[in-house]
């Protein structure tokens, strides 16, 4: 009956509330999905996958999946990218699309630092089943049986598209970086009714960390021995949320820890969401793969709502001028 009511809540919450976009523990795995101002950033070309199965417990979870690709032009520096997001709430059948293409620029604003500027256009589609949907006239509270057709007239597949606009900045220095990036500018309309207003938030982002090596030689040997500490934060809405964490890079192994949630908000229940534990592996031949398990820490509980699960996938490579490989990127940010 619990797991009924909480999906119940979070239904109803996905149809007649304002949408909140697709989260992922694993944000730097979705670099372009993060901030545009990350498209090239690898300064190679780089193809990745995101999957991510969220409160599986529940039996209707929310699937989110995500691919993109993006290529750095040295000779104009430059980094363009093509992206393809897609959230589903099964037994809603809810789903939004987002097909998103993206440029940024890379300023050099000293010997080792640099600002790198970017924007993004979508299109977005979100589509819905509603012949499934029961309303309160329908229920005959004696038998509790299902009494004739609601009257309402909503239709059984319902669309809407629109278009979304985002735009980012990143700067960054050999073993820092720092960021900021805002989503749905424009605040567009995402309501199925016609006649009814229901505005997309703007969302903003923070996002930054250090980069340490471990190996002391003062070389720029990032992807060698290090450990890296970075935070983001994100605020949509009502809605804000604050992930802070750890990377250990052992090479070829990864080894992260995360905490989702701001304990020090003014709200009478803390906002503990989940600890987040990471493994990941790069290969030599440029692909990496990640794996990330969320434990839910609030009052739902990790044993009802099954937690999360999510994977990463990303294949870098160069492209271009054979000169330049064997480089190292000069953005010092997490891989997962």
């Amino acid at each position: 009956m619990k797991k009924a009511l909480l999906f119940g809540i979070f239904w109803i919450s996905c149809l007649l509330l304002k949408a909140q976009d697709i989260q992922y523990s694993q944000f730097y795995a979705a670099p372009i999905y993060l901030n545009p101002a990350m498209t090239g950033a690898g300064e190679m070309t780089r193809i990745g996958m995101n999957y991510r199965n969220q409160w599986p417990g529940l039996n209707q979870s929310v699937n989110s999946y995500s691919a993109y690709m993006d290529h750095y032009m040295f000779n104009i520096n430059s980094g363009i990218g093509l992206m393809v997001n897609k959230s589903q709430q099964s037994a809603a059948s809810l789903s939004t699309t987002e097909i998103a293409a993206s440029y940024s620029y890379r300023l050099q604003l000293g010997a080792e630092s640099y600002l790198r500027m970017g924007g993004q256009v979508s299109y977005m589609s979100r589509d819905a089943y509603f012949g499934n949907l029961v309303f309160g006239s329908q229920l005959d509270v004696n038998s509790d049986q299902i009494i004739g057709p609601s009257g309402e007239n909503l239709g059984d597949d319902i669309k809407h598209r629109f278009a979304d606009y985002s735009f980012g900045l990143l700067y960054n220095n050999k073993n820092a970086w720092l960021g900021i990036s805002g989503h749905h500018l424009t605040t567009p309309n995402t309501s199925f009714l016609e006649d009814q207003l229901s505005e997309l938030p703007m969302k903003l982002s923070a996002h930054g960390g250090v980069k340490v090596d471990l190996l002391g030689a003062g070389m720029n040997t990032f992807n060698d021995r290090s450990i890296t500490f970075a935070f983001n934060y994100k605020t949509q809405g009502q809605f804000q949320q604050l992930d802070l964490g750890t990377q250990l890079d052992l090479n070829p192994v990864v080894l992260g820890l995360w905490y989702r949630g701001i304990p020090v908000a003014q709200q009478e229940i803390p906002n503990h969401e989940s600890l987040i534990g990471l493994f990941g592996f790069s290969f030599d031949n440029g692909i990496d793969i990640g794996y990330s398990y969320d434990y839910t820490l609030s009052k739902m509980g990790n044993a009802l709502s099954g937690g999360a699960h999510e994977i990463s996938l990303r294949f870098s490579f160069f492209a271009g001028d054979s000169r330049l490989r064997g480089r190292e990127s000069s953005m010092p940010c997490f891989k997962y």
